[in-house]
C-alpha cells in the first residue's frame, strides 16, 4: 500500500510558489510519504512541477493528478511525460482526467465532442508513443503522425498512465488501455460496488493485468472537524453539478461532496482512510491537507508517515 499527498495543499502561498512546493515535496519524503501528486491548473504545469520534484527530492514517486487529456495533444505529452521520467529516476506517473463540458469549450475553445471515442483514441496513441516512440494513427477525433523517428529519452522508461474515470464507459475503456484509475470523491461504497468490479472486468476481458486503483480522498487531521466540515461542503459544492461527480455521489450515497472529506484525530482519519483499502483501493492519495492550520497539515502527514511505514 502506497501512500501519497497531493500539491498544493492550500491556497496559502508568500514567495516563489515552484520553490514553496518543491520545500513541501522535502517536507512530505522527511515524513515518510512515498509520493507527491501535483494537480494542473491554469497557472502551473503539474507534468513539469513533477519533473522538478523528482529531481529535487531522490526516492519519491511524483505525480500528476489529472492533467486534462483536452486540449494537449498526445505527442506533445508524451514527450512532457518522457522527461518527467528521466528527471525523476523512473519515479513518476502519469494521471489523466477529461475534465469537464464547461471547463474545456469555455476556457479553451476547443469542443467537447464524442469524449470516450476521444479518450479511447487519445490513450491508444499516448500507449503507442510512450512504449514505442513513434506512432501514425488516423482516426475519428484525433490524428498523431511522428515524422522525426522513434522518440527515445535515455533513462526514461514507459511511464505509467493513469485515468481518473468515473462513469462508466470511461471506467471500461481505462480498464482496457490504462493502468488504472484515480478516482476522486469515490467513497468506500462507490468503490467497492461500482469502480473496481467495472474496471476490474474490463482489463480482465483486455487480458491485461488488474489495474491499480488509486484513491485521491480528501482528509485532514484536526482538532477544528466542524468548521472544516463546513468549508469543505462550501468548497466542494461545485462538484455536485458536474455530472459525472453528481453520479460517483450518488452511488457512494453521498449527497453533498463536502461530507467525503475525512476530518478529525488521527485515530479517526486512520479509520476512513482503512476503509478505502478495504474497498478494493490499492493505493491512496490525500487530498486537502491544507484546508486547515499549519499544524494540521503536518499531523496529517506524520499520520501518512506511520501509515506508511505501516504497510
Amino acid at each position: 500500500m502506497s501512500w501519497g499527498i497531493a500539491l498544493p495543499a492550500g491556497d496559502e502561498h508568500t514567495g516563489n510558489l515552484v520553490t514553496e512546493l518543491i520545500d513541501q515535496v522535502r517536507q512530505a519524503a522527511d515524513a515518510g510519504i512515498g509520493s507527491v501528486w501535483f494537480s494542473q491548473q491554469q497557472h502551473v504545469d503539474a507534468v513539469t512541477l513533477a519533473a522538478l520534484a523528482g529531481q529535487a527530492v531522490p526516492g519519491i514517486g511524483t505525480g500528476t493528478s489529472v492533467v486534462p487529456i483536452y486540449p494537449r495533444h498526445p505527442i506533445t505529452l508524451a514527450a512532457q511525460a518522457r522527461t518527467a521520467q528521466a528527471a525523476s529516476g523512473g519515479r513518476f506517473q502519469l494521471g489523466l482526467g477529461l475534465s469537464s463540458k464547461a471547463m474545456v469549450e469555455e476556457s479553451y475553445g476547443v469542443p467537447f465532442e464524442r469524449p470516450i471515442r476521444h479518450l479511447r483514441e487519445y490513450l491508444t496513441v499516448l500507449r503507442t508513443l510512450l512504449t514505442e516512440g513513434t506512432v501514425d494513427f488516423d482516426g475519428e477525433t484525433l490524428r498523431a503522425r511522428t515524422i522525426f523517428g522513434p522518440a527515445v529519452v535515455p533513462g526514461a522508461e514507459p511511464a505509467p498512465v493513469l485515468f481518473a474515470a468515473m462513469g462508466p464507459q470511461a471506467l471500461r475503456v481505462t480498464g482496457e488501455l490504462a493502468d488504472g484509475t484515480l478516482p476522486f470523491l469515490a467513497t468506500p461504497r462507490a468503490l467497492a460496488e461500482y469502480v473496481v468490479p467495472t474496471i476490474g472486468a474490463a482489463a480482465e476481458a483486455a487480458g491485461r493485468p488488474a489495474p491499480r486503483v488509486v484513491a485521491m480522498v480528501p482528509a485532514l487531521v484536526t482538532a477544528d472537524a466542524e468548521a472544516l466540515r463546513r468549508r469543505a461542503r462550501e468548497q466542494f459544492a461545485f462538484y455536485e453539478r458536474i455530472p459525472s461527480y453528481r453520479d460517483i455521489l450518488d452511488r457512494g450515497g453521498v449527497e453533498h461532496a463536502g461530507d467525503v472529506m475525512a476530518l478529525g484525530d488521527e485515530e479517526t482519519v486512520a479509520a476512513e482512510l482503512r476503509r478505502y483499502t478495504e474497498a478494493g483501493a490499492t493505493e491512496l492519495i490525500v487530498s486537502q491537507s491544507g484546508m486547515g492550520s499549519e499544524e494540521d497539515r503536518l499531523r496529517t502527514w506524520r499520520l501518512l508517515g506511520e501509515l506508511s511505514a505501516q504497510a
